[in-house]
């Protein structure tokens, strides 16, 4: 397996069109898509394309955001913007809002970003990351006649664990699992519960050579093998019925 960075050399823009602009990345990198490949993206220059930028100048806070920012010691506007995104919040404490964005993600901050990007703004999350990896599948194949996999990832933090690491928010064309169930281990015991993460253990991979300040929102996994079929990030959302947690 390899993973092969891309550098952005522009700036994405509200309307820029994605797949164009990773296409010429891919061609300035001097590599041609092959059948299979898994391509990357990160969220940010997603969520920028489809104009999901915010200016902090033009959001009013509620009273809820401020009485919540005054306690943990945060931007009022940032909060009502948290609050906007969010289904519900799970959890307040020291500073940090974790909550249930509406895609049904559990994040810090309802994945809301103030890094890279100019002057006194933000950038949201997709509305619906695996619609956009769909589009830029779709818009990849009418080009190049290639059949590839794509994943959106976001940087979240995990439970019970120090730092962060990057996650499939958006999939489209393979399998996010590999499901061990019902199969042996190398001892003759039936595997019952093991489900691997594919997606998001190929978005973690991706990180490594992304960084966050190396403009390389954009990676290439090749000669990996996974199952061809159309998943989606949701599915790596556990239910909250089985999330003893929350």
């Amino acid at each position: 397996m390899n993973v092969i960075p891309i550098h952005l050399e522009e700036d994405i823009q509200a309307k820029s069109n994605l797949a164009d602009l990773i296409l010429s990345s891919i061609s300035n990198a001097s590599y041609r898509l092959k059948k299979y490949d898994v391509l990357v993206v990160a969220h940010k220059i997603v969520s920028k394309a489809e104009g999901r930028i915010i200016a902090l100048a033009t959001v009013k806070p509620s009273m809820r955001a401020i009485r919540i920012a005054k306690k943990h010691r945060k931007d009022p506007r940032i909060v009502e913007l948290i609050l906007r995104e969010s289904r519900r919040i799970v959890k307040m404490k020291r500073g940090i809002i974790i909550t249930e964005t509406r895609h049904g993600f559990v994040c810090a901050n309802a994945g809301i970003d103030r890094s890279n990007i100019r002057g006194d703004s933000v950038v949201l999350l997709p509305k619906n990351p695996d619609r956009s990896a769909d589009l830029i599948r779709r818009a990849i194949r009418k080009h190049t006649r290639k059949n590839v996999a794509v994943i959106i990832s976001d940087t979240f933090g995990r439970p019970f664990r120090r730092g962060q690491a990057n996650v499939a928010i958006g999939i489209s064309g393979l399998n996010p699992f590999k499901d061990y169930r019902g199969t042996k281990d190398m001892f003759g015991k039936e595997l019952k519960v093991t489900e691997i993460a594919v997606a998001d253990e190929i978005a973690s991979a991706a990180e490594l050579v992304m960084g966050k300040t190396d403009g390389v929102p954009i990676t290439i996994i090749t000669d990996f093998k996974y199952e061809n079929k159309q998943g989606t990030a949701k599915e790596l959302i556990r239910k909250r019925q089985y999330d003893i947690f929350r």
